[in-house]
């Protein structure tokens, strides 16, 4: 596994390309490896057969995590860092459309560290990736 700072979790590649615009313009010059879907964050930390990978050295200092996910969703992946000794401790930004009161309920309880209902201003959307990271 490469060493990267932030691992960001969403399928919405319109809104890749808004945060990674964001971190740039912001001068936030961290290494951030886009993960498609939960499957594929689940296989960066776990391995595609589920098993832990030996190297853990290269941990992310962050996950930004869409709870709308295919194949796995993001509650799910929440629930499998939040469950291993490994990556139990990194912080993890919900960073979503949804503003369902049950999803950030069962964010928090999950051990989320924060919840952010992505805003549909441009504006606002910066300011918001500037306080996260």
């Amino acid at each position: 596994m490469n060493e990267f700072d932030i691992v960001l979790v969403e399928d919405n590649r319109h809104d890749v390309e808004l945060i990674l615009d964001n971190f740039r313009e912001l001068s936030i010059n961290k290494t951030i490896f886009p993960a498609k879907d939960g499957k594929e964050a689940l296989d960066l930390f776990f391995g595609s057969d589920g098993q832990p990978i030996a190297d853990r050295r290269f941990l992310p200092k962050l996950i930004l995590l869409d709870l709308k996910l295919p194949k796995v969703s993001g509650l799910e992946v929440l629930t499998r860092l939040k469950s291993d000794e490994r990556t139990r401790n990194i912080p993890v930004v919900v960073f979503t459309s949804s503003n369902e009161l049950n999803d950030r309920m069962e964010s928090y309880h999950l051990g989320a560290n924060s919840y952010i209902v992505k805003p549909l201003d441009a504006d606002e959307f910066r300011d918001y990736i500037g306080r996260i990271v």
